[in-house]
């Protein structure tokens, strides 16, 4: 099961950090769980007025993101689900996402978090989204990671004291 060895991230003082979450739109139950997931984070961190931007799918992510990265958001975090098939079609896809999350953040200093499940079937997408008898919730892990981020990338600009 993947999720094994992942770190507890305690996060504070980040309420006024400007986050955005960009969802894609197909596989609808997965994102809503996914979705769900994020906006559970935020409000657990106190993030009271998050962004939300829908887009078609997955591939679309980058370049929302780099859109969101640069009006002075803190953190983003990216939202999709792609599901091998019997074509190519999910290698590029995925391969593309990736890299083009990856270029966003490290182009703009951004953090982007990564909540894209990259899954061979459905069954496992939905044991990742967060729904009720999912055993993870990469929408939840993602905002959190992208915040932790952000706060520590915030801490090192203020002065020593």
């Amino acid at each position: 099961m993947s999720g094994k060895g992942a770190p507890e991230l305690s996060v504070e003082n980040c309420e006024d950090l400007r986050v955005a979450v960009i969802a894609a739109q197909w596989h609808e139950k997965i994102m809503d769980g996914l979705v769900d997931g994020a906006l559970r984070a935020l409000g657990e961190l106190g993030i009271d007025e998050p962004t939300l931007l829908r887009v078609p799918g997955s591939f679309e992510l980058p370049v929302a993101a780099k859109a969101l990265a640069g009006r002075g958001y803190d953190a983003v975090v990216a939202l999709g689900v792609v599901i091998r098939g019997g074509t190519p079609h999910f290698d590029y896809v995925c391969q593309g996402v990736t890299q083009g999350l990856t270029q966003v953040s490290v182009d703009t200093g951004v953090p982007v978090g990564f909540g894209v499940l990259t899954c061979d079937t459905e069954e496992q997408a939905l044991d990742r989204a967060g729904l009720e008898g999912s055993h993870e919730d990469k929408g939840h892990e993602a905002v959190t990671a992208a915040v932790a981020t952000a706060a520590g990338l915030r801490s090192l600009a203020e002065p020593w004291r």
